[in-house]
């Protein structure tokens, strides 16, 4: 595949973030306050395996480990907001097989190499960790915004999403802008602004 593909894939998939992010801001401000629309969750879905398809064709580990691990809570998400049903089961099973029947893909073919992953020329180490830490924390927004919607059982955006999902912006811009890669650049410095404007709209609720 040539780079210009790859970064097509990349493109889309941070463009359908940044939309999912536009329509969450534009529904908050409606009501002045934080909400969260299906379509914010939708939209996750699939952007998320267009960026993990641009992950693997850039051998980048770290873009690859932030999407595997959120992929299934945007899931609970729909379901928590009786949504999940609404698609058909076709499509509710691909969704739910995709991720793994990947995995399967690369390994069977012996596309996919630790190797080449971990110890990949063009991103040294320490960067690859800088890469991975700031993913983590990017993941773990996802993971305490579904700890704090199991416990409320409804579907929500608290303060801490918010705060965690800055820093985890900011950390992987320093790291796409060492690596110079626009895809990460351009759609976190978007994101970083709606994500101020969520913090703030939660601060004048209370």
């Amino acid at each position: 595949m040539s780079h210009w593909w790859i970064y097509c894939i990349g493109f889309l998939a941070q463009l359908l973030f940044s939309y999912r992010l536009i329509a969450q801001w534009l529904a908050s401000e409606q009501q002045q306050r934080v909400v969260t629309p299906t379509l914010f969750w939708s939209l996750s879905l699939i952007a998320s395996i267009l960026l993990f398809i641009y992950g693997f064709f850039r051998d980048d580990f770290s873009i690859m480990l932030g999407q595997s691990l959120t992929y299934y809570i945007y899931i609970r998400n729909l379901q928590l907001q009786k949504q999940w049903r609404k698609f058909s089961l076709g499509m509710r099973w691909i969704f739910i097989c995709f991720p793994i029947l990947l995995v399967f893909y690369f390994l069977l073919n012996k596309t996919i190499s630790i190797d080449v992953l971990f110890h990949n020329t063009s991103i040294p180490f320490w960067l690859l960790l800088l890469g991975s830490i700031a993913q983590i924390v990017f993941v773990f927004r996802f993971v305490y915004q579904w700890l704090i919607s199991e416990i409320k059982k409804t579907s929500t955006l608290p303060l801490g999403f918010w705060l965690l999902s800055l820093i985890g912006a900011i950390l992987i811009l320093i790291y796409a802008i060492i690596r110079k890669d626009w895809v990460l650049i351009i759609g976190h410095s978007f994101g970083s602004l709606i994500y101020i404007r969520n913090i703030i709209l939660i601060y004048k609720k209370n």
